[in-house]
């Protein structure tokens, strides 16, 4: 047992100054049989501490039902076997390019622009999860002999509100239900980021990727005692579906590590080892200065150019960090570990069975209900998937323009049962005028909640309505197909599938293989458009020609030397015969995923605007 402390230069051990060096690695975007190799990674880089958020919407999908919230005790247990103290960042709102910031849709829905404030409502959910979720951390404080050091009180709340009310009741909940080490909040070296996220007596830290010494001079104008640190050091980026990759330098991201601690700060690398977005939670982001603009969807690796890659190997970045870290130990670094099993032989698998969406909507989706305006995802408990709208035009009528109005995200539409084109918020008129009486089938998907911005909870589907010229279509008929139904067992037995050998196309794909080595792998899915894949059961994620991410990560713990089933739910895909997937090695860093150096904004404009440098020697470390 020992006692951590925040003092007035630096962080305190037992009374001894001690330097936070942090890595930031969700143990949700890694497969819980790879902890403990990722967790030897960030020691071998250097590292003496990890930083993880916690998303409540993966662990309170409906109201009261939890799942799994133990998963975060586990990892804190693995983080203290491999030697490392744990910074936990519980939100509830987390940002971290995840589905809705981490806010559960259920929540969203109803309480819209009431989340993230003093609202009662809101306040007693908040209360609710985190009486579910933070026995774990309290038993796992460095003073019960734990590797728990500090605990966030929300997350970057300065770059989107200033409801001081808000941040003093979450900080006196923490405390509360017995959350003892040091508090901190975490925001962009902006004075109104600082002004507005920051609480007196906790701990304040800053984010950003590089100029240190302007960030620390601005941190230090608020806060002129305390440690410093970096709680989020950018170090690579994440990707948007159908952009080009980012790629920061590593020497030049390892120069920009050296400078913050040589102004004495402490740091948390963000990230060390970003993972996987599995299971269609990765989010999205709106474009533009005040994020307001047109959705960027975020792709389902979060690789971000780590210095530790997806597959859990070491880059050029963790060799350049490594070098910078060494010179802050007084012993030689750990040995890396043994590298992960990857796969043996690669495997083509043909998807010989096929369900047609059709059919799939009809065993596993909700039951159709008829509505007089289209309902939101969030009304139809949909809070990954699509969902199918059925509109009637009225005749005899002229042909007329149809425009989706209010459109989140993406609508393949089918008029007459005839697809007639792809919609989407940008793009929300038919090419084609469609004549009364016809049919019109919308199948909309999420493809991720706004995780950042000032449209976090913003609703998914038809928002507004349907147009025949000016006219609004009423009597919708509705059903949505989350994906969590895929893990009904029961249900799933009950799909018709049926051979692809002469047509199939979009719906529900199914394979069967065996494998002579199993171990980490890519999967490919060549001529595919979009959807989701699924291999024994576990969803790898949301895949999409448009990439830049061209294959998905497969854990070697998902996969048997003997019959693997392997699904695909393709949503657009319109006639194919004979389809099939490949499953290669898991190799470092895959160059057919990213082969754009681009760098890496100084400071990102997704997170905060770039300030301006300091004169040199302004920081008080």
């Amino acid at each position: 047992m020992a006692d951590f402390t925040v003092g007035d230069e630096d962080f305190l051990l037992d009374g001894r100054p001690v330097r936070l060096l942090s890595g930031a690695l969700h143990y949700f975007r890694v497969h819980e049989s790879q902890w403990g190799h990722r967790l030897a990674m960030l020691r071998a880089m250097g590292l003496n501490c990890v930083e993880t958020y916690v998303p409540w919407n993966l662990h309170e999908p409906a109201p009261g039902a939890f799942r799994d919230p133990g998963a975060l005790g586990r990892f804190l247990d693995a983080a203290g076997r491999a030697g490392l103290w744990a910074i936990v960042r519980p939100g509830p709102y987390i940002c971290a390019e995840w589905e809705n910031g981490g806010l559960p849709h259920w929540l969203t829905g109803p309480l819209g622009r009431r989340v993230r404030t003093r609202d009662a409502e809101y306040l007693d959910r908040v209360r609710r999860w985190f009486g579910q979720l933070l026995p774990q951390v309290v038993a796992r404080q460095i003073d019960r002999g734990g590797p728990v050091i500090m605990v966030q009180v929300e997350n970057e709340y300065g770059s989107y509100g200033s409801d001081r009310v808000y941040l003093d009741a979450l900080a006196e909940l923490l405390r509360e239900l017995g959350v003892a080490v040091p508090l901190f909040t975490s925001d962009g070296p902006e004075d109104h980021m600082l002004t507005g996220g920051s609480l007196p007596g906790v701990l304040a830290t800053a984010n950003f990727g590089s100029d240190a010494l302007g960030a620390f001079e601005v941190l230090r104008r608020h806060r002129p005692k305390g440690p410093l640190m970096c709680m989020e050091f950018w170090c690579g980026w994440f990707d948007h579906w159908g952009a080009e990759p980012v790629v920061r330098d590593a020497r030049e991201a390892a120069g920009a590590l050296r400078e913050i601690l040589e102004c004495g700060a402490s740091v948390n690398l963000y990230m060390a080892h970003g993972g996987t977005s599995f299971a269609g939670w990765a989010g999205a982001n709106r474009d533009g200065e005040a994020h307001l603009g047109a959705l960027l969807p975020d792709v389902t690796s979060y690789d971000y150019d780590a210095p530790i890659d997806e597959g859990g190997r070491p880059t050029e970045k963790f060799w350049a960090f490594r070098d910078v870290l060494a010179g802050y130990h007084e012993v030689p670094l750990p040995q890396l570990p043994p590298e992960p099993v990857t796969l043996g032989a690669p495997v083509t698998v043909p998807l010989t069975e096929w369900v047609a969406a059709e059919d799939v909507l009809e065993v596993l989706g909700s039951s159709e209900r008829e509505f007089g305006t289209p309902p939101t995802f969030e009304e139809l408990d949909v809070d990954r998937g699509v969902v199918r709208y059925r509109f009637d035009v009225p005749g005899p009528r002229q042909p007329y323009p149809l425009r989706v109005a209010g459109l989140r995200d993406r609508a393949v539409v089918y008029v007459d049962g005839v697809r007639a084109g792809v919609l989407t918020e940008e793009e929300a008129v038919l090419p084609e005028p469609v004549a009364g009486p016809a049919v019109v089938e919308l199948w909309v998907e999420s493809l991720g909640r706004v995780n950042y911005g000032p449209r976090l909870g913003e609703t998914k589907g038809v928002t507004v309505g349907v147009l025949h010229e000016r006219q609004f279509l009423h009597g919708v008929r509705a059903r949505g197909l989350r994906l969590d139904a895929f893990e009904d067992a029961e249900r799933m037995r009950r799909l018709p599938f049926r051979s692809t050998a002469e047509n199939s196309g979009r719906g529900l794909f199914q394979g069967t293989f065996d494998l002579q080595d199993p171990g980490d792998a890519r999967l490919e899915l060549p001529g595919l458009v979009r959807g989701f894949a699924w291999v024994n059961g576990v969803n790898l994620g949301r895949y999409w020609s448009a990439g830049p991410q061209t294959s998905l990560h497969v854990p070697g713990a998902v996969l048997r030397e003997q019959a693997n089933t392997v699904w695909i739910w393709e949503l657009e895909l319109e006639d194919s015969i004979n389809p099939e997937v490949r499953f290669r090695r898991q190799t470092s860093r895959t160059s057919n995923e990213s082969s754009t150096n681009s760098a890496v904004p100084s400071s990102p404009v997704l997170r905060s605007p770039t300030h301006a440098s300091p004169a040199a020697g302004a920081v008080n470390s």
